[in-house]
């Protein structure tokens, strides 16, 4: 088994589709990596990954828009296709197992809002609230163990 984790922004909003009684959950995540050429110049490369999301729990849905930051876990699948060119491209698609949202660059941080798992267990972990570093009171050389 082939597993691909990928943290990146969607690029559009999902669409929310029924196909043979199911319903699929079809969203796009850019990743973009900085790097330098051997000339030194500064390079940005995206690569976008087409995902299906095939659950039941549609409920997630309405978070997937369009620049919130998700983590998506599953198996790749490369699909080659016809382009108007008459050349054939490829791209890398995605089965997803698992979504978490991670944030959103327009409004509010999403963290622990949805976490959905379609693995055997099934199992949800309830949201923790995390208090900021300012908040602590007690000694920080002081460990608890």
């Amino acid at each position: 088994m082939i597993k691909l984790q990928v943290i990146g922004n969607l690029g559009k909003d999902c669409v929310t589709n029924a196909v043979n009684g199911k319903n699929v959950i079809n969203f796009n995540v850019a990743h973009t990596e900085k790097f330098r050429d051997s000339q030194g110049n500064q390079k940005d490369k995206t690569i976008w990954v087409e995902c299906a999301y095939w659950t039941d729990r549609t409920g997630i849905a309405p978070y997937l828009k369009k620049g919130t930051q998700v983590y998506v876990e599953g198996t790749p699948e490369v699909r080659t296709y016809q382009k108007n060119d008459g050349s054939t491209g490829t791209s890398l698609t995605l089965r997803v197992v698992n979504v978490q949202l991670l944030g959103s660059r327009s409004s509010g941080d999403y963290s622990g809002i949805a976490n959905t798992d379609t693995s055997a267990s099934q199992t949800s972990q309830p949201s923790r609230s995390v208090s900021a570093a300012s908040d602590i009171t007690e000694p920080i050389d002081d460990l608890p163990f």
